[in-house]
């Protein structure tokens, strides 16, 4: 065997563990990377189905005659009242302390317009991203005070956020097809082939 021979095996030999730990490690993300995903995939769910009802829409509620619609929410407030949780599970990650129109999950009363709930819908994404990167596994499962007794940790309120916020992603598919428009996610170019 040659001494080139010789080096391209070892080269080989020593490059193949190297190759197989590269390729393990960039599969392995942190926590905080994980739930930014999570996030991620959330808003890019949300924001877009938030945005196809046409402003003129946004007072819209079912009206008794589908069901029991009594006292349900407007789609204005569904959207609201999912960005004021993602506000709210933001500060509490972030160990803040969260305002009224968070912790009572209403939204400010001066977001109105179809804009501006779409604005504070973004922000609220923006807020829930900037918490989740100081989230690690010293912090994930450590006991933050909130006052509520099941959910304590910053790992929850992240759970909680795109949890809750599939919830009303539902809800407002349902009120979007009530008023003859298929969700984005629904239509076929959104489709995988």
């Amino acid at each position: 065997m040659t001494v080139v021979h010789r080096i391209a095996i070892l080269s080989l030999l020593v490059s193949t563990p190297l190759l197989a730990q590269t390729k393990q490690s960039s599969r392995q993300r942190t926590i905080a990377e994980a739930l930014d995903s999570w996030i991620t995939n959330t808003e890019t769910h949300v924001i877009p189905a938030a945005d196809a009802l046409p402003a003129d829409k946004y007072g819209f509620a079912p009206p008794t005659t589908y069901g029991e619609y009594r006292g349900v929410r407007t789609f204005a407030q569904q959207v609201k009242h999912l960005a004021a949780n993602n506000y709210w599970m933001a500060a509490l990650i972030s160990r803040q302390r969260p305002s009224a129109e968070m912790s009572n999950e209403t939204g400010p009363d001066s977001v109105q317009s179809k804009a501006q709930i779409m604005a504070y819908l973004a922000g609220s994404y923006a807020a829930l991203h900037r918490a989740v990167r100081s989230i690690d596994a010293d912090n994930a499962v450590a006991r933050v005070p909130n006052g509520n007794s099941w959910q304590t940790t910053r790992l929850s309120f992240a759970m909680d956020a795109v949890a809750h916020s599939f919830d009303h992603y539902g809800q407002i598919v349902e009120y979007l097809r009530m008023n003859g428009i298929v969700p984005p996610d629904s239509r076929s170019a959104a489709m995988p082939r």
